[in-house]
Parts: structure tokens; C-alpha cells; sequence
């Protein structure tokens, strides 16, 4: 168990979470495309990181050896949390917060302090599949079984490789992330909004053509403290070009046009496949 190695004398794991949900601005519609919106402000790691270091930092001084982080080690906050009783796994493996719904953003520390665990929840999914019907990619096998080489959430922020042919269709406008198996969700239909300014929907649509027209280092200082900086430059430029081929607007064609001579095989292949969907 990672916990253990890292900290020996661990008695008890404390999660916690921190809403990150608000509403989609009106949809600006024409050659744009969509983000998850747990990317939409501030990178989370920053946010949450720092409040978690603080709260160790008091344990610290009370005598009391801590380690933990967001998203930094390989540690499951999903599973710990659905043990800690903060929520329960959803059949789509997000964490559903009864009354609240399953937009948090989770963290996780270990430590020597001995605390009353508190119990896990009970599931509240009922006989309910409308997240695993909703995918775009037919992504989940089952209950709480995905298939994540089929998700649209991986291929579009963890891998640089070609996005196999046969999902591109199901990406729609989506250049990173998905938020569909969590917006049919019954559990969020009254999700309250955040109350961090730092997580307002700056990034909610990004303009497609002004992606690929703008170089690797502007796009990386545009994103600059920003969760959309993990996909890299040429992974936001292939998603761009799928969610063009998808809209079939012809106007993308200027802008898709260049990359189909790229020297990166990547954002070619992707390149010339929006092309043929958009007639050329």
C-alpha cells in the first residue's frame, strides 16, 4: 500500500474535497470547442494543494507526521474517499456526494494521528445507467467498469498518439476532457456552485481556429496556471482538429489546411481526416 511506504507510523488517511462546479456560460456556438469543467480556472493541483499543505502544516506543529498531495502520487483519492464515507462510487467511478452531486475536486493525506473513521455512505444509484447510456464512446463496459481507450477524457489530455478513427465521431467538440456521464447524472441536476472566484468559467469554450493558429509558447503561456497546460501544445491542437471535422463547418478549413502537411504524423493524420469531413 503506497500510504505505507511512504509514511510507516500511518494511522489514518483524511480526504477532502472541494466543489468545483458552475454552470456553462451561454454556448457561443461556431468553431468552438468544449472543456470539462473542472478545467475551466485555476489548476486544481495549485488550489487544493496549497490549502491541504496548510491543514498538514497544523497537524505538523501538534506533533503529528503527515504526506499527502492532489494528484501528485499514486494514490487512489477516489477509492479513499468512497472508504473515508465522503461519497460513494457512481457506476460511472465518479464520486457522488449526496446533496451536493459529483463536481469535487479531492485530496488526500496520511498521517500518525489516530482519528474515528467515519463510515462509508450507502450507494444511491438505484437501477439508474444514464451516465453509462450517455457516453459518447460507448466508453464503459459495465457498472463502474470503464474502458478508458475508449474515453474520451484519456485520449484527449493523457495520450499524444492518433485518436483511433472509429471514436473521433464520438468526440464532438470535446478538446478536453468530458463532462457528459456527470451532466445526465440525477445527482447533479441541483449541484450547487462553487464558491472560488479562482474556478469561474474563464476556459468554458476555446476559440478552435485561434488554437491552431497560435504557436507552441504562446499557447503555453496562455495556459499558464491552468489545468488545459497538461495537455501540451500538440495534443490541443489534434483535439482541435477532430472537433472541426466534427462541426463540418467549411469556414475551419483555412485553419485545418496547413496541418496537413505537418511534420508531426499526429496532427497530419488528424488534419487530414477533418479535411475529408469537411469535403476536401
Amino acid at each position: 500500500m503506497y500510504p505505507l511506504r511512504r509514511l510507516p507510523t500511518a494511522r489514518s488517511v483524511v480526504v477532502l474535497g472541494l466543489e468545483h462546479h458552475h454552470r456553462r456560460p451561454p454556448d457561443p456556438g461556431g468553431l468552438t470547442g468544449l472543456v470539462a469543467r473542472y478545467a475551466w480556472g485555476r489548476d486544481y493541483h495549485n488550489l487544493v494543494g496549497k490549502r491541504l499543505q496548510k491543514l498538514m502544516a497544523e497537524l505538523r506543529r501538534l506533533g503529528f507526521t503527515c504526506y499527502g498531495g492532489v494528484d501528485t502520487a499514486p494514490v487512489l483519492e477516489r477509492a479513499w474517499a468512497e472508504v473515508a464515507g465522503l461519497g460513494y462510487s457512481g457506476k460511472n467511478n465518479v464520486q457522488i456526494f449526496p446533496a451536493r452531486g459529483s463536481w469535487m475536486l479531492l485530496g488526500a493525506f496520511v498521517t500518525d494521528a489516530e482519528l474515528p473513521p467515519d463510515a462509508p455512505l450507502a450507494d444511491h444509484c438505484g437501477r439508474c445507467v444514464r451516465c453509462l447510456s450517455a457516453c459518447p464512446t460507448d466508453a464503459f463496459v459495465g457498472p463502474h467498469h470503464l474502458d478508458a481507450r475508449r474515453c474520451v477524457a484519456y485520449w484527449t489530455i493523457e495520450s499524444r498518439d492518433a485518436v483511433p478513427e472509429a471514436l473521433r465521431a464520438g468526440f464532438g467538440r470535446w478538446i478536453f476532457g468530458c463532462d457528459v456521464c456527470q451532466e445526465v447524472c440525477p445527482h447533479n441536476t441541483a449541484a450547487p456552485d462553487a464558491l472560488e472566484d479562482d474556478l469561474l468559467p474563464k476556459n468554458a469554450f476555446l476559440d478552435l481556429p485561434e488554437l491552431l493558429q497560435s504557436d507552441d509558447q504562446a499557447l503555453l503561456d496562455r495556459f499558464l496556471g491552468s489545468p488545459l497546460r497538461r495537455a501540451a501544445p500538440l495534443k490541443l491542437k489534434r483535439n482541435a482538429l477532430t472537433a472541426l471535422g466534427n462541426i463540418g463547418d467549411l469556414s475551419a478549413i483555412p485553419a485545418v489546411r496547413p496541418y496537413a502537411d505537418s511534420a508531426d504524423p499526429v496532427l497530419r493524420e488528424h488534419a487530414r481526416w477533418a479535411l475529408s469531413r469537411l469535403g476536401v
